[in-house]
């Protein structure tokens, strides 16, 4: 699996995106549908009308990188539309990535370890 390591902001565009798009149209969609940077580092998420396929745009400082993936038989899980994007964690994120419902995915909580 190709994911994104480190601390990325996860972006994602709840409605469909026309797939025709690259980078110059997802760009354009960014700034002016989530009012949002597309050079400030952080994951965009779109996904095809189908929900079989997603495009990943991210600028990793030096340019635009820009991933398709396509789903073997299957579709992703999306969120209703509405307006602006949905945040994800990085575990919902690579559970979407997977083909699983990474609605019901959560981080695992981190507690302080006790001393006796």
């Amino acid at each position: 699996m190709i994911s994104p390591a480190g601390r990325f902001r996860i972006f994602l565009a709840s409605e469909p995106v026309d797939f025709r798009k690259g980078i110059d149209g997802l760009v354009a969609h960014v700034a002016n549908h989530f009012e949002l940077d597309p050079f400030d580092g952080a994951v965009y998420v779109f996904r095809s009308r189908r929900a079989d396929r997603l495009k990943l745009l991210v600028w990793d400082g030096t340019g635009l990188v820009l991933t398709m993936k396509r789903l073997n038989g299957g579709r992703f899980t999306w969120p209703k539309p509405q307006a602006g994007p949905v945040v994800l964690s990085k575990v919902q994120f690579d559970a979407l990535f997977e083909g699983i419902d990474w609605r019901a995915v959560t981080a695992a909580s981190v507690r302080k370890p006790s001393f006796l």
